[in-house]
């Protein structure tokens, strides 16, 4: 039988978490698209689980499904643009979202505690780009003693980052 609503709201029924659902088919739609890294592997999970939170975290609920507009996009460049301080920013969305009082438990809030969760939780391989205080960027010289076969672990959201910043560039 199906619930009378779709939103949660139903009297008690089953709640649906649509703004999280929604987040998490955009931002593999956008990652399928881009074909960065195979679906299925932890690097693409990374990527999908890091553009989901974004997308959530930016109002995921005042888009229609499948819409996706040149502002929404601007709004999730700059939000995972390098520089950006990402993770603080979902520490304090994450945590204005808690603050508000609204009956019951949310759904949508529970799944993006959940992979920010596995976000935070989960390493991965993946190659050393080197420290993050000094960048390395094209007009400067090429450190001889960097080795391109250098890998250490990070964070999943780390590596998922940049894919799904890469992702929405080439969507």
């Amino acid at each position: 039988m199906r619930p009378e609503s779709t939103n949660g709201t139903s009297g008690g029924g089953l709640a649906v978490p649509m703004a999280w659902l929604c987040a998490e088919f955009l931002a593999d739609q956008v990652l399928r698209t881009g074909g960065l890294v195979e679906p299925g592997s932890l690097e693409y999970r990374a990527g999908r689980e890091t553009l989901a939170l974004t997308v959530y975290l930016c109002g995921a609920e005042d888009c229609p499904a499948g819409v996706l507009t040149a502002s929404r996009l601007d709004e999730w460049l700059s939000v995972t643009a390098y520089g950006h301080p990402w993770q603080e920013w979902v520490r304090d969305r994450m945590a204005e979202r808690e603050s508000l009082d609204l009956p019951g438990t949310d759904p949508d809030l529970d799944l993006a505690r959940a992979s920010w969760g596995w976000l935070e939780r989960t390493e991965l391989l993946a190659a050393d780009l080197g420290d993050d205080a000094d960048p390395w960027h094209p007009a400067l010289p090429v450190d001889p003693a960097a080795c391109e076969g250098a890998q250490v672990w990070t964070p999943a959201w780390r590596l998922g980052l940049p894919l799904g910043h890469l992702a929405v560039h080439l969507y």
